[in-house]
């Protein structure tokens, strides 16, 4: 997959992220993200905040600029 900001790569990983969060972090290989996101977003949900972490987990996989 392409790597940067509005690459296909990012786009596949914010169309994961809107369905589960931390699922497009997971695909770009960022697991600890991932799991603090998902838990996140799964603590939040119960008291109806859980979608500040889903927008910013989707985000978050869309504008993912690796370190070169």
């Amino acid at each position: 997959m392409t790597t940067g900001q509005g690459s296909a790569g990012n786009v596949l990983a914010a169309i994961c992220s809107f369905f589960i969060p931390g699922l497009g972090q997971l695909v770009q290989g960022r697991l600890l993200i991932a799991i603090v996101m998902f838990v996140l977003a799964a603590v939040l949900w119960i008291v109806w905040l859980g979608w500040i972490i889903h927008l910013w987990s989707i985000l978050d996989a869309a504008m993912f600029k690796p370190r070169s």
